[in-house]
């Protein structure tokens, strides 16, 4: 594995040199990993791209933070051979260990696109590892129906083991080396963010959208058990307008339902890691390991069913994102089911020529009972920062965040726990 995350180093590396003298292409249907992917969501069938041939576009991106985070808890103390478990590990400013991420698209033929994304360098694999990949149909015009060429006027299929397209807040995270999306730092506490085998039909028809679709279920493919297991299946309806250049209204509704898994992650998906290294973690976590800090996973293994809806506004330079979720799920030992919901309300400013500068907030707060319990704990989160665009490859961010945890029992690590303080982040995508 290290052999292997050299080589696909090498080749970026020895290829910046070139790509700085030669104008990266295009994709159809394709979303930018750059600035001009930012607000967008599912691409739209606009055809913008000719095609010509067989085309391969290698991509990649960089990030690196500078963490200066402070924790603090009152929980009892949890004695084990002579380690107090509930202790918080020290921690102070520092940089966090780098992320890299290695983009492949392939234009395969008219309408046709596969994608392929590498973790080259993760918090929780420090080896290249694939994230995932996709083949993506907008066009068929090599089957010579006109019937079908009708039909994929407004429809698009999805194929692969990908990020599935559950809720909105999935287009504006980070995924590991690539936060140009995120206008801050970290992520939602509560992470709706998988990858699973699968596929999605979606129909566009004027500033409408609805999508379809079925999965395994699971972050991985599983052939064992069949009995534990079930298809997940999952769809979104909205609406998307471009009233004029300055005025856009967006608002969807998205639903996710597995009966049973033997691990269903939805919560739990992003194996790359935390932007918060080690806050509220015990003196023996380590960054790999513990690569979660600061989300909140409610532990929904067996089955879980959930409903997103996101508005987005953005009129001039001021640009509203909302999430209202609910979720519903528990442990295979669990004999009830548990409810847990989300809500988060993010503004940002954008000014300048070129949106070069920005200003952002968010609020974030969830709330449920943890596994075997009947008791709400409740996670609230505010984040406060801005960010430079250098070039549309190059972004420089601030934030400072503050995160309480309230209502989780004595025994708790988590008891009246609260972590806060500044981060810095730059990143670079093409």
């Amino acid at each position: 594995m290290k052999t292997l995350k050299f080589f696909f180093t090498a080749i970026i590396v020895a290829g910046i040199p070139l790509m700085a003298n030669a104008q990266l292409k295009n994709m159809q249907y394709w979303r930018p990993y750059d600035q001009r992917g930012v607000n967008v969501f599912e691409v739209t069938k606009t055809d913008t791209v000719g095609f010509e041939n067989i085309d391969v576009r290698i991509g990649g991106a960089f990030t690196q933070q500078i963490q200066a985070l402070d924790h603090s808890n009152k929980a009892d103390a949890n004695v084990v051979d002579g380690v107090d478990l509930n202790e918080l590990k020290a921690i102070g400013a520092g940089f966090n260990n780098a992320t890299a991420n290695l983009n492949i698209d392939v234009q395969l033929a008219d309408g046709v696109r596969m994608n392929v994304i590498t973790y080259l360098s993760s918090r929780h694999h420090p080896e290249a590892w694939v994230k995932g990949g996709y083949l993506q149909v907008d066009k068929v015009p090599f089957l010579k129906s006109q019937l079908l060429d009708n039909i994929f006027e407004y429809v698009r299929i999805k194929a692969g083991h990908m990020e599935i397209n559950y809720g909105d807040a999935h287009f504006r995270r980070t995924d590991n080396a690539n936060a140009m999306y995120n206008p801050l730092v970290g992520n939602y506490i509560l992470d709706a963010f998988n990858t699973e085998i699968g596929a999605e039909v979606y129909f566009f028809k004027d500033n409408f959208l609805a999508m379809i679709a079925t999965s395994g279920g699971e972050i991985r493919g599983n052939i064992t058990n069949p009995d534990g297991r079930a298809p997940a299946y999952y769809g979104k309806i909205g609406y998307d307008n471009q009233f004029s250049e300055d005025l856009r209204f967006r608002l969807t509704g998205s639903f996710y339902t597995t009966s049973k898994s033997l691990n269903n992650s939805l919560y739990a998906g992003d194996r790359a890691g935390s932007r918060y290294y080690l806050v509220m973690e015990n003196v023996n976590a380590t960054d790999a390991a513990q690569f979660t800090s600061g989300r909140f996973n409610p532990n929904f293994r067996d089955d879980v069913t959930s409903f997103q809806i996101n508005p987005f506004i953005k009129a001039g330079g001021l640009e509203f994102f909302g999430i209202a979720e609910w979720s519903n799920g528990s442990l295979a030992t669990e004999t009830d089911n548990r409810d847990w919901s989300q809500y988060g309300a993010e503004l940002v400013y954008r000014f300048l020529p070129q949106d070069k500068l920005y200003l952002a907030a968010r609020y974030n707060t969830v709330s449920g009972p943890q596994a075997f319990s009947t008791d709400d704990i409740t996670i609230k989160r505010v984040q406060l920062g801005g960010g430079w665009f250098i070039t549309k490859n190059i972004l420089m961010k601030a934030e400072y965040v503050n995160q309480t945890y309230t209502d989780f029992p004595s025994s708790s690590i988590f008891h009246e726990g609260q972590f806060d303080g500044l981060m810095l982040e730059a990143t670079v995508a093409f």
